[in-house]
């Protein structure tokens, strides 16, 4: 179930965000500590203040897989996303220090991601944090869905001359 994606804001957005604001309330007691303070803050999904995600270009995805053990046998996946802000003076970067799946889906990237349009945090039945993302362009062109422990956004200005 979704609440705040395509589907649902062209139906209803102010219904949309209604409900998916009444979901983190319900299940907060099973959300992450990162990512229920992202999804619960003022700013988050305020396009107006700029360390929300909304409109921001990709500039880095990093996927590491972490050795441990005697022979590095022991094996964790963790992701990196890097934005450059919609304002284009800061550097967005979401770390998922222990991911469980993910699926990067594309279906027209000639042009880039384009925008980072709309994502939403949920709970799997796991008990997994789900983040899915939409982004989009003149239309919507790709969609990502990353399970992980916990999400951390980091932001800092983006170095003068990039």
């Amino acid at each position: 179930m979704t609440f705040i994606l395509r589907e649902q804001r062209a139906a209803d957005v102010a219904g949309a965000f209604r409900r998916y604001r009444e979901y983190l309330k319900q299940e907060r007691h099973r959300f992450p500590p990162g990512a229920l303070a992202l999804a619960t803050s003022e700013w988050y999904f305020d396009p107006r203040d700029h360390r929300c995600p909304h409109d921001s270009w990709l500039e880095r995805l990093l996927v590491q897989e972490i050795g441990t053990g005697d022979r590095q046998e022991e094996r964790t996946v963790a992701l990196s996303v890097q934005l450059l802000g919609a304002y284009h003076e800061l550097v967005l970067t979401f770390t998922y220090a222990r991911a469980y799946r993910y699926v990067l889906d594309a279906w027209e990237i000639r042009d880039g991601h384009r925008d980072w349009c709309y994502d939403e945090f949920r709970i799997a039945p796991d008990g997994r944090l789900v983040h899915e993302v939409e982004w989009s362009g003149p239309g919507e062109n790709a969609r990502w869905l990353i399970e992980a422990d916990d999400v951390a956004l980091e932001w800092h200005p983006r170095p003068r001359g990039t």
